[in-house]
């Protein structure tokens, strides 16, 4: 039996355990603050300390070796945050020794997903993210040489080294000034104009990037989730992959929630729906639930009649949705699936009606 199964049912508790534990090693720091309120403080960080080891504690001894290797460095995050505390308490005999609680910071990332998402990010752009790293770093020197050149006999103290105008080129690259150095020459003044045209470019290229590489990668799992979808309905699962990636792009993922409507008899039918996960109602003289893999308002979508019943969901229900422009659009590119969905809803025309 879990020793403490809220913490592994509820994840946002370590987000929220962290930001407490954070907090209040922040107040520590205060100078002016009353030595109850320190103690009352340290206890808080205790309390945190001891439900991370006991979470700890749970993990290792109710999961297997396989389950361990394979979140090893969700492991290592806990594992951090349980002994660097530790080992601060034990070997830090200065009121520093709540700093380490620092560590904490790490724990919101476990169970983050976007952190990996920036990991494969940054792995399949790091080509171009190198390069324009690369142009950075060229620029910026160029450019602490030239203000070494221009400005170091009118201000020796800021610019009488390349190290130290690399400051002045960091900060002006970066378009943040913070004014502490600032070319006196004519000619200065003109190289500080195109060095913060410079870092726009620059930096805008890194956000275009990165923009780029998180539009491709969402698409990406998007694709790969509406796959997984369309292989679960059973009308599709003898379909060709080229004919999968067509439907793919023509349906739409949908939710509804329980007892919501989905569509209503007597109204216009612009589409019809695939039933993924949940189960639906379908309100004729004698009601019909239809389960996963099931379909309906195929015949309002085929022949432009108004729907023939009311459909609503009696489960929180995971729908894939085929428009009228789309199915358009899919018989001319593929017409295998369109004959299949025209023979299904001939097939079951003279049934109960479904929409």
């Amino acid at each position: 039996m879990s020793v403490l199964p809220f913490l592994r049912i509820y994840a946002p508790l370590n987000a929220v355990l962290a930001a407490t534990g954070l907090v209040a090693v922040a107040a520590l720091t205060t100078p002016d603050m009353s030595g109850r309120s320190r103690l009352a403080l340290a206890a808080v960080l205790a309390v945190i300390w001891g439900v991370y080891l006991l979470e700890l504690a749970e993990k290792l001894l109710n999961r297997r070796a396989g389950d361990l290797r394979d979140r090893t460095p969700a492991i290592a995050i806990d594992v951090l945050a349980v002994l660097v505390p530790l080992a601060a308490f034990l070997l830090v005999g200065t009121p520093d020794r709540s700093l380490y609680c620092a560590v904490w910071l790490l724990k919101p990332l476990r169970d983050s997903t976007f952190f990996p998402l920036l990991g494969r990010i940054l792995t399949n752009e790091a080509r171009n993210l190198i390069g324009v790293a690369t142009v950075f770093g060229i620029v910026l020197f160029g450019v602490a040489l030239a203000a070494y050149v221009i400005e170091r006999d009118v201000q020796p103290q800021k610019f009488g080294s390349i190290p130290q105008a690399m400051w002045w080129a960091v900060v002006t690259l970066s378009t943040t000034g913070y004014g502490d150095a600032i070319p006196e020459s004519f000619a200065g003044r003109v190289l500080a104009g195109a060095v913060m045209m410079s870092g726009i470019g620059i930096f805008a290229l890194w956000a275009g990037i990165l923009a780029t590489g998180f539009y491709q990668e969402v698409r990406r799992e998007d694709f790969v989730r509406n796959w997984q979808l369309v292989a679960a309905v059973p009308l599709f699962q003898k379909l060709g992959p080229a004919t999968l990636v067509e439907i793919v792009r023509a349906l739409r993922p949908r939710i509804v929630p329980a007892g919501a409507v989905i569509c209503r008899k007597g109204e216009t039918g612009d589409q019809m729906f695939f039933v993924v996960e949940g189960r639906v109602s379908v309100a004729t003289p004698n009601p019909v639930e239809l389960g996963p893999g099931a379909f309906f308002g195929e015949m309002a979508l085929i022949t432009g009649e108004p729907r023939s019943a009311t459909v609503s969901a009696t489960t929180v229900v995971s729908l894939l949705s085929l428009h009228s422009a789309d199915f358009q659009m899919l018989c001319s590119s593929s017409p295998e699936i369109a004959e299949i969905i025209r023979k299904t809803a001939l097939e079951r025309r003279g049934a109960a009606p479904k929409g």
